[in-house]
């Protein structure tokens, strides 16, 4: 397997992993999720789709190019996610009507599925630390390094591309 698929999938692994223990958080630690935990955790599960489709599809180097690509995206949008909810979110009693909400309400995934979606938590209840630092954090950073494999895996293959 090419490198670039290795590193696709490990991003994917990794994302699913993430959604696993917030799940776990959930479900065995009592924290509820906000909207902005659930946003986060469609990203996560986006990632890992186009990750998991990107490695059965066996792309060449420029549909290996444009996953990591989708995946720096996803990762930015994440980042974005977690920040707001960790900076703004957070401090507000309320996350209803905010972008997240409105997101997972309507497009019907908080209903569908609420066991995966489902919105429990104001932001301001939902802010919980975990060693010491709040799990939007830790997202945050998750997302990060995310888009720095990601990133530094386009730029690799770029450069493999140029040189030949």
């Amino acid at each position: 397997m090419p490198p670039e698929r290795t590193i696709i999938a490990v991003i994917g692994v990794t994302s699913l992993l993430a959604v696993l223990i917030a799940l776990t958080s959930q479900y065995l630690f009592d924290m509820a999720p906000c909207a902005w935990c659930v946003f986060q955790r469609l990203i996560y599960l986006t990632i890992t789709t186009v990750c998991l489709i990107s490695v059965l599809l066996k792309p060449a180097r420029l549909g290996s190019s444009l996953v990591l690509a989708a995946i720096l995206s996803l990762c930015a949008a994440g980042v974005a996610a977690a920040w707001y909810q960790a900076q703004v979110a957070s401090n507000s009693f309320s996350c209803v009507q905010s972008a997240a909400d409105q997101i997972m309400t309507k497009s019907g995934l908080e209903s569908a599925m609420p066991w995966l979606f489902g919105i429990y938590a104001s932001c301001m209840d939902a802010r919980v630390k975990v060693f010491g630092l709040e799990y939007a954090y830790w997202s945050l950073m998750l997302f990060s390094l995310l888009g720095l494999v990601a990133a530094l895996a386009l730029a690799n293959l770029t450069r493999q591309t140029q040189a030949k």
